[in-house]
């Protein structure tokens, strides 16, 4: 027998750890022993998701053990799968976690409330939250914040989403933020903890916004269902009024006349799907006679099958004069199913290219 492997009756505590009972293992050797034996077998396990404190004391165990026999181990492993084949309910771990389960039944207050407490907690890294938050809430932080909170915060986010945020800099100001990602070399890990708690705090007293979506896309998705009179005259409005705003205003609008600009000739099926036949040609005897409108109508017909293409136009040749009303409700609802294909992911609209 290995000097190391002896009964336990003869073992030396945190020497080895040895016997014929598992029951005189602590929790934490016991936990040592599984993960020793996982490791073993060549498993992966994500110990780094566990808090900082029980990763260090983890491994303190492991060190200071040696051997053990082979009825111990498998007594071990016994109760553990035991254990594991006895749980009822698992609970996600970290209030972040809790939350997200929780989303929707508590309120937003509730949920900001807490979220500051576990972020002021040690045992909490903070940019495990913040590198999960979305673009539009970190580019703030690199536009008003110093430029060498920046760097850290470039620092701590993984590589692409650090040059997407780049990229969406002015060119002053991202070659100073990048300059000062060279400064960041002798930053101690607290430092940056810190400031990641600093950040998170910061930006979970922001009030709790009342609307999902921008004034702009707001506005737009009003103007895309009103008449075109009423979109043409609240336009002129705010052409007046403020021009930057109306300027993207006018690109969040999507109507009928954006339709070649805008969808990709392979969705032109989709969308009629989506329309009842009786609107669809509405719409299209509408467009007839009106060179902004036309244009949108023979794409959608030169893009679906020629035989319901030619079907559509026997019914437009005999459909008559259409009222603007009725015109207009028809539009309205074609592009109503485009922008619910778009949002429910089945297509893709094209991004008009900015200046």
């Amino acid at each position: 027998m290995p000097q190391d492997l002896v009964p336990l009756s003869r073992t030396a505590p945190d020497r080895s750890v040895a016997s014929s009972s598992c029951r005189v293992l602590t929790a934490r050797q016991k936990a040592a022993v599984i993960v020793r034996y996982l490791l073993t077998q060549g498993t992966t396990l994500p110990l780094a998701s566990l808090p900082e404190h029980m990763q260090a004391a983890l491994a303190e165990q492991m060190g200071k053990m040696r051997l053990i026999d082979r009825a111990t181990l498998d007594e071990v492993v016994a109760e553990f799968l035991a254990e594991l084949d006895s749980v009822g309910l698992a609970f996600p771990g970290g209030i972040e976690g809790a939350l997200s389960m929780m989303d929707g039944h508590i309120s937003q207050s509730a949920a900001s409330r807490l979220r500051r407490m576990a972020s002021a907690s040690s045992r909490i890294d903070p940019w495990e939250r913040i590198t999960a938050l979305p673009s539009d809430r970190l580019l703030p932080i690199l536009m008003d914040e110093a430029v060498e909170i920046g760097a850290v915060m470039l620092s701590k986010l993984p590589v692409p989403r650090a040059a997407e945020l780049l990229g969406k800099l002015p060119g002053e100001r991202a070659r100073r933020v990048a300059h000062a990602v060279s400064m960041t070399g002798n930053v101690d890990p607290e430092t940056v903890r810190r400031i990641g708690v600093a950040l998170l705090s910061e930006l979970d007293n922001q009030p709790p916004r009342a609307f999902d979506r921008g004034p702009v896309e707001r506005v737009g998705a009003i103007l895309n269902v009103a008449a075109s009179a009423t979109r043409d005259g609240v336009l002129k409005g705010l052409d007046a009024e403020d021009a930057d705003f109306a300027a993207e205003v006018r690109k969040a609008i999507f109507t009928f006349a954006h339709i070649p600009a805008r969808l990709h000739p392979r969705d032109a099926p989709k969308v009629t799907r989506m329309v009842e036949q009786s609107q669809l040609v509405t719409a299209l005897a509408a467009a007839q006679g009106r060179p902004e409108l036309e244009e949108a109508a023979e794409f959608l017909l030169a893009n679906i099958s020629q035989r319901l293409a030619q079907g559509l136009r026997e019914e437009i040749a005999t459909r008559g004069k259409v009222k603007e009303k009725d015109g207009e409700a028809a539009m309205t609802a074609i592009v109503a199913a485009i922008r619910a294909l778009e949002t429910a992911g089945d297509i893709t609209l094209i991004r008009e290219e900015e200046d």
